[in-house]
This record gives C-alpha cells, sequence and structure tokens, in this order.
C-alpha cells in the first residue's frame, strides 16, 4: 500500500494544476471552485457523520433509531441525497470490529464522510481488506484485539456503509460537540480506532 501513498505537498499541487487547467479552459470559475470547496469543507463530509455518532453515543434513542434505518435517522441532520439514499450503520463493540470496503469501485457514503480516501479506491485496499483485513488493519495502524471478530461490509450501489466507532473511555464528562471532535473519518470507515 505504501507505494500508492501520495504527500499532501505532491496532492495539493496536483489540485491547483487541475484547478487552474479547469478554469482557464473555462470549464469553471474561480467562484465554482470557491463554492465546491465549501460544500465539501462545510455541508457535507465527515464532521457530519461524526455528529452523528456523537448523537449515537449521548442519545441511546437515536442510536436505536440509527441502527434500525441509518437513512432516515442522518435525514434528522438534513443528511442526504446522492450516495448516502440507502445506509446502513454498523456499530463496533468490544468484540466485533467493522470496516467498509467497495470491492467493486469505490462505492462510498459522501454526505456523512466526504470525499473518499485516495486509498480506498486502490485496488490493493480493495482485495486486502476482504481476503487479509486484519494484516491491512495493522499495517494501517488500526491494531484489533486478537480475540474481536473483524466484519468486513461491502459497499455497493445498493447500499453504504458507516461505522459506528465505540466510545472512547474516559469521555462520559463530555458534551455532544466535544465527543464530535474526536470522530475522524478513518474512524467511520473502521480503519482506525479512537
Amino acid at each position: 500500500m505504501s507505494q500508492h501513498v501520495r504527500s499532501q505537498e505532491e496532492i495539493a499541487a496536483r489540485v491547483k494544476a487541475l484547478e487552474s487547467i479547469l478554469i482557464e479552459k473555462g470549464v469553471m470559475t474561480t467562484t465554482a471552485v470557491d463554492r465546491l470547496v465549501e460544500i465539501y469543507e462545510n455541508e457535507v463530509g465527515p464532521q457530519l457523520g461524526a455528529t452523528v455518532v456523537a448523537r449515537a453515543w449521548t442519545d441511546p434513542e437515536f442510536k436505536r433509531r440509527l441502527l434500525a434505518d441509518a437513512t432516515q435517522a442522518c435525514a434528522e441532520f438534513g443528511i442526504s441525497g446522492l450516495q448516502g439514499e440507502d445506509m446502513v450503520v454498523v456499530e463496533n463493540t468490544a468484540d466485533v470490529h467493522n470496516v467498509i470496503v467497495c470491492t467493486l469501485c469505490s462505492c462510498y457514503p459522501w454526505p456523512v464522510l466526504g470525499l473518499p480516501p485516495s486509498w480506498y479506491k486502490n485496488p490493493p485496499y480493495r482485495a486486502r481488506m476482504v481476503r487479509e483485513p486484519r494484516a491491512l488493519l495493522a499495517e494501517m495502524g488500526c491494531q484489533v484485539p486478537e480475540d474481536a471478530e473483524i466484519r468486513v461490509w461491502d459497499s455497493s450501489a445498493e447500499v453504504r456503509y458507516l461505522v459506528l466507532p465505540q466510545r472512547p473511555p474516559g469521555t462520559e464528562g463530555m458534551t455532544e460537540a466535544e465527543l464530535a471532535g474526536l470522530v475522524t473519518r478513518d474512524s467511520m470507515i473502521g480503519v482506525a480506532l479512537l
């Protein structure tokens, strides 16, 4: 996997080059680019998923609704739309660790996680997460206890998955907003622990 990892500087340079070409060719304006960035920074993305997770940690009734019908529960936050029509939330526990992959392409719950990370779309991630999830998770820095079962969920055009991470110990006195600040995109994919 490491051969597919690019530095932040390399990614930023590529993005800037693409942006320049799109503007130069008249495909987009700087205003349109700025609006797209604003959308993915403020209106969709992992901060929305983190808000859903924090609510589930603090409100047992919401958690019940989220696990029963994630699409409807997320709609309570105004979260819906393309790539979020049919969502399922799977809960991590002390005994079960869930992780998400799309073996066909890169199906991903954009409304709650934002843009997918580049590694999520890479064939080595997609293949190895199914064949050897514990080894790949360890390589990614996610040490799942040996006695925990790992369940791999394959997202598709019909359904998108989101992991409800375990609430970190010692966070009982934290507000919902503080808890949301602890939640990462990778923890909601299942490739990181909190």
